[in-house]
């Protein structure tokens, strides 16, 4: 049984840092990538960025390129959005989650496990 844990959120000014972490659990997820998504209020879910297990690449929206960084750290098996520059309309609940379908990594409905969501507040 797959299991993702999610944890970092928090509150911060505009303009800090914040780490999230990821821990998966319960297979093999080489041929797997992970990504991050997250829902603010009155919003779709939407796609953050993305990793691929085996080879690291990474794929990120336009919104948050050059201050997001996805990485794996594959010991742990645990995948972070490390975020920097942050924004209030970065604002989010933020998910991790789980995919083998590579091609379609921005679309939600392609992801066969998710994370509990973690609140991340940017404050102005």
């Amino acid at each position: 049984q797959v299991q993702l844990v999610v944890s970092g959120g928090g509150l911060v000014q505009a303009v800090g840092s914040l780490r999230l972490s990821c821990a998966a659990s319960g297979r093999p997820f080489r041929s797997y990538t992970m990504g991050w998504f997250r829902h603010a209020p009155g919003k779709e879910r939407e796609f953050v960025a993305a990793i691929r297990w085996t080879s690291g690449s990474t794929y990120y929206t336009d919104s948050v390129k050059g201050r997001f960084t996805i990485s794996i750290d594959n010991a742990k098996n645990t995948v972070y959005l490390q975020m920097h520059s942050l924004k209030p309309e970065d604002t989010a609940v933020y998910y991790c989650a789980l995919t083998s379908y590579v091609a379609t990594y921005t679309n939600k409905d392609s992801y066969d496990y998710w994370g509990q969501g973690t609140q991340v507040t940017v404050s102005s």
